[in-house]
């Protein structure tokens, strides 16, 4: 076996056919093709899924029992194999609780620091907190009312696993008799707790059981001397009826009925620390511990939200929408058809004499507040019963208050979901959205508490940390030193991916794609392993070509390590920097599957049977258009302040085609759809649900007749749904078949050919065509259906035939042979021709939409549009429409673009690639950083004047593209063609 190459022989995973291809060791291959060309089978489905196949299968069985199995690939053999990870595109998490800090681990090493050097304040006056004695200790339990019940206890094991039968043999020993476990008091020496090991627990010896008075006190003071010995300093008052005068601090905190056996309904535990309290406002701090700074821990996260930063409260704003109606029908959650509502209505109007047709928007603010929460003075309700009128004063609740009481209150599902409709998510008003308790953030290293780290961006927490030794002691040096250098080593790699704006306490689900991915591959580098195989995604997805150098940077660096890195990928500069390129083709997929190009870039670029090597030597390029459309109007964002944009006022033209660029980070994504489409779907669409980014205003709707968002969500969440389903294709087919002699023989009708109802499918696999089989200790096997033979449906109906091929042949066909067989139906070919012009020529009709990627589905939606009749005053809005394209597949999506724009639409992208980009009629460029220092308009105005302006990292980069521009982009000097000379015809 050669130990060069990683060798694949016989690869027949989805459209390859038959392959047999090297792939050189510890280098940088860039795997590339048009789309559908087969890449991803290459790359994910065949190399890497053997790789991890075959370390799981290296594995123990019952260790395999606990991994996800991978199925067999379709291939003979691929030797040269090393231990395989894939750094996909998926979202990092899911879970609220997760952010960038805790994904990438810094979070952990913070938590350390803060746990070990960090010096503990009063959350209440800010000083800084000293060693309480025993004799202060003393003094507070006295300040509780006389009588109060008490007892002392060392707190001596704290949330540990075992059994510690040996230390209760030694309690008993030193005379103790009683301990609390896990809140559950026990005789030791009648009624010893049997603990299962497995489990953490908890336990207090408890030292005296005492009752508060002056003439206790020498009692009381031997007692407490006695528990801080035993547990070092630590002690635990448990009061089991708390008097409710008792001032207890902040660190008192009630438990109720703790274990099975314990009686009392409420009870307090305060834990006094020798070490740690406030002297001037007597509040106990806690023991510094690492989980005191976790929002995933009840004992570092905020009670109020529990660690998750905001809290859900009734929205003002949701529940009176549109202040012009009149008080009958202006609150939303109140249907003045119920009587309930009603009488509140009539009653609180007539209090104010006022009739029920006023608009909301003509009541004083006073007036208003009373309605939406509640009066101060009683109100005279009348309610007609069988017997007459009743009538009775009081107070009237509010509408919001009986929102929130209800919510609280109900047991009705359905009630609450209601309810649901008119709440928002607000920041937590405890701990202003931080996340932690009140003792945590009063921590600080260096001056600086961790919630101020933990907003920082990454960029400048690197800054930070990079000077913090000088601030530090001598003793907090040696301490911090290794942790420091962890913290330090992960927000460097993080910037070298290009991911500095991000900052550390954002939420790990509204990362992107490649945000994540990059996130993973900073992780990679940080772990220095050598000899590994990195499969890699499209990791450009999402930068801009200045973050994309810096990451070819980390990629080189992670080879350099000695590993084998093979990347997924259409970016170019990746292809000119890459040891070697694979170039799959010649075409989309069946025609596909095949290896145009093994070799370096030159290779490629002098292969003249190749469509990218066409595009990287300049045989072919995208053209400049030669002129420029003129706007026909403005839509006009005012003061959008969402965000890190920075109180900015966009001006973007009606009939043109723009393009939104800037730096990863740079507002892009918060001006559009926050800002921008939440805004329109608010004014236009009357949509209460939406809640639009900070803005002062949005002018010019009146030109635009609806908005439409094309964004990367996926078509269908479930295998039934298909291109044919969702873009109407298939209810033709339906249609042609439901017509033929055969079925309208046996009476079949449209539905007779749907594999999602009974009837036509079959049900043995309810239309799927695949079976699943669970199988011990391996990945479960899908198998063609044996009924149906994986065809979806039953006999009866593949009898009926239309020109030779059943209803499960045309689920079959590719985009381009179907649009060749129904070339007779003007329906069908319309619908097919718009996949095609996007560049889905390759796709199945019957592929499920969970199989598609963003891009793809995206493209789908795209066509979906272009199918739709406008008035030509359409908004479009698309998020990186050229993810995951080829350069030819890039060139049909921008003539697409031309031709929305060409019927009178206005089209908005945000956009990266460049060959895009100078096709756009109007450039609005972010920055000209990410983070706190972007959200600003850098320039605007065509791609030229875009690339003449100098502080614009877009425009630098345009340069080398844009023919009628004579200054040098940041990489003129490469060997590249010249620009594509521009071209008269808009289209």
């Amino acid at each position: 076996m050669s130990t060069e190459y990683i060798e694949v022989r016989g690869a027949e995973e989805h459209n390859l056919q038959d392959l047999d291809v090297e792939i050189p060791r510890e280098a940088l291959t860039v795997v590339t093709g048009l789309s559908g060309s087969g890449k991803s089978s290459l790359a994910f489905e065949t190399v890497y899924a053997e790789g991890q196949r075959r370390y799981i299968e290296s594995l123990s069985a019952y260790a395999r029992n606990f991994l996800g199995q991978m199925d067999k690939p379709q291939v003979e053999t691929v030797e040269g194999l090393s231990p395989a990870i894939s750094i996909d595109q998926k979202n990092a998490a899911n879970n609220p609780r997760s952010t960038v800090g805790t994904v990438t681990e810094l979070h952990d090493y913070l938590r350390l620091l803060y746990a070990r050097v960090g010096t503990p304040h009063c959350p209440e006056c800010g000083r800084e907190v000293g060693e309480q004695s025993a004799q202060n200790m003393v003094e507070r339990i006295l300040e509780l009312p006389e009588g109060t019940r008490a007892k002392i206890a060392a707190p001596v094991v704290r949330d540990q696993k075992g059994a510690f039968e040996d230390l209760f043999d030694e309690l008993v020993s030193e005379g103790y008799a009683r301990v609390e476990v896990d809140g559950e008091e026990h005789d030791l020496t009648t009624d010893r707790p049997d603990l299962d090991e497995n489990y953490d627990h908890t336990i207090d010896v408890v030292v005296d059981r005492v009752t508060v008075s002056a003439e206790d006190r020498p009692r009381i003071v031997d007692s407490v001397e006695t528990a801080l010995d035993e547990a070092e300093g630590v002690l635990k008052l448990i009061l089991p009826d708390p008097p409710e005068e008792a001032d207890l601090g902040n660190e008192a905190r009630s438990t109720g009925a703790l274990g099975d056996e314990v009686a009392e309904e409420d009870r307090t535990v305060v834990e006094f620390s020798k070490d740690l309290a406030c002297t001037h406002c007597g509040i106990d701090v806690p023991e510094l511990e690492t989980r005191s700074f976790s929002f995933n821990s009840p004992h570092g996260a905020c009670p109020e939200c529990e660690g998750l930063g905001e809290t859900k409260e009734i929205d003002e704003s949701l529940v009176v929408v549109d202040e012009s109606k009149p008080l009958k029908s202006v609150f939303e959650p109140w249907s003045y058809n119920r009587s309930y509502y009603r009488t509140r209505l009539d009653a609180v109007a007539e209090h104010f004499d006022l009739p029920l047709s006023t608009p909301f928007e003509e009541l004083d603010s006073e007036t208003q507040q009373a309605f939406l929460y509640g009066t101060n003075e009683e109100v005279l309700f009348k309610r007609q019963t069988k017997n007459g009128t009743r009538r009775k004063r009081k107070r009237f609740e509010g509408i919001i208050p009986n929102l929130e009481r209800r919510y609280l209150e109900t047991d009705s599902e359905s009630t609450r979901e209601h309810i649901e409709d008119y709440m928002g998510a607000t920041t937590c008003p405890v701990c202003e959205g931080t996340r932690l308790q009140p003792a945590s953030r009063a921590v600080l290293v260096d001056g600086t508490a961790i919630t101020e780290v933990n907003r920082m961006s990454i960029g400048d927490a690197r800054e930070r940390f990079e000077a913090m030794e000088a601030d530090l002691t001598e003793r907090e040096k040696v301490i911090a030193e290794e942790i420091l250098k962890e913290i330090r080593a992960r927000l460097g790699f993080m910037c070298e991916v290009g991911l500095e704006y991000l900052t550390l306490d954002r939420e790990a689900a509204t990362l992107s794609g490649g945000e994540s991915q990059r996130i993973r591959l900073a992780t990679q580098i940080g772990s220095g392993l050598v000899g590994v195989l990195y499969v890699l995604d499209e990791p450009s997805i999402g930068l801009h070509q200045r973050d994309n150098d810096r990451l070819l940077d980390t990629l080189q660096e992670l080879r350099d390590l000695g590993n084998t890195l093979l990347v997924v990928e259409h970016d170019e500069e990746t292809m000119r920097r890459a040891d070697n390129v694979i170039d799959m083709g010649p075409g989309p997929g069946s025609r596909g599957g095949d290896v145009v190009v093994n070799g370096p870039v030159d290779e490629l670029k002098a292969c003249e049977d190749s469509i990218t090597g066409d595009y990287l030597s300049g045989r072919r390029a995208i053209p400049v258009p030669g002129d420029r459309r003129e706007r026909a109007g403005e839509l006009t964002i005012r003061g959008a302040r969402q965000h890190n944009l920075a109180d900015v006022d966009v001006s973007l033209p009606l009939g043109c085609f723009t393009a939104i660029t800037g730096v990863s980070g740079s507002g892009k994504s918060t001006l559009m759809h926050d800002v921008l489409y939440k805004g329109l779907a608010r004014r236009m669409n009357d949509n209460t649900s939406v809640i639009p980014g900070d803005h002062d205003g949005l002018d010019g709707l009146d030109a635009i007749e609806t908005v439409r968002l094309i964004d990367q969500s996926p078509i269908g969440r479930t295998p039934r749904s298909n291109p044919a389903t969702y873009t109407n294709v298939f209810d033709y087919v339906r249609d042609l078949f439901a017509e033929t002699k055969l079925a309208q023989q046996r009476g079949y009708e449209k539905g007779r050919f749907s594999f999602n109802v009974k009837g036509g499918r079959c049900e043995e696999c309810g239309g799927q065509g695949t079976v699943k089989i669970e199988m011990n200790f391996l990945s479960d096997v899908h198998v063609p259906c044996e009924a149906c033979d994986g065809a979806r449906y039953n006999d009866a109906t593949l009898d009926v035939e239309y020109k030779g091929k059943t209803i499960a042949d045309v689920l079959e066909m590719e985009v381009g042979e179907a649009y060749d067989f129904f070339e007779a139906n003007s329906q069908i070919r319309r619908r097919l021709e718009l996949l095609k012009d996007v560049g889905l020529d390759y796709m199945t009709l019957g592929q499920p939409s969970t199989t598609l990627s963003g891009g793809e589905a995206q493209r789908i939606k795209l066509a979906e549009e272009l199918g739709k009749k406008d008035t030509g005053e359409t908004l479009y809005l698309l998020d990186e429409p050229t993810t995951g394209l080829h350069s030819e597949d890039e060139r049909k999506l921008i003539d697409v673009l031309h031709r929305l724009t060409d019927d009178g639409n206005t089209v908005v992208v945000i956009e990266h690639e460049l060959d895009l980009v100078k096709n756009a009629d109007h450039v609005v460029d972010l920055g000209p950083e990410g983070g706190e220092h972007g959200g600003r308009v850098v320039a605007t105005g065509t791609p030229e004047a875009v690339a003449r302006t100098e502080d614009s990292h877009t425009g630098r980069y345009l340069r080398d593209l844009l023919p009628r521009v004579d200054l040098e982009g940041p990489r003129s000097g490469d060997d590249r063609p010249e620009p594509a000379a521009p071209t008269m015809d808009d289209d």
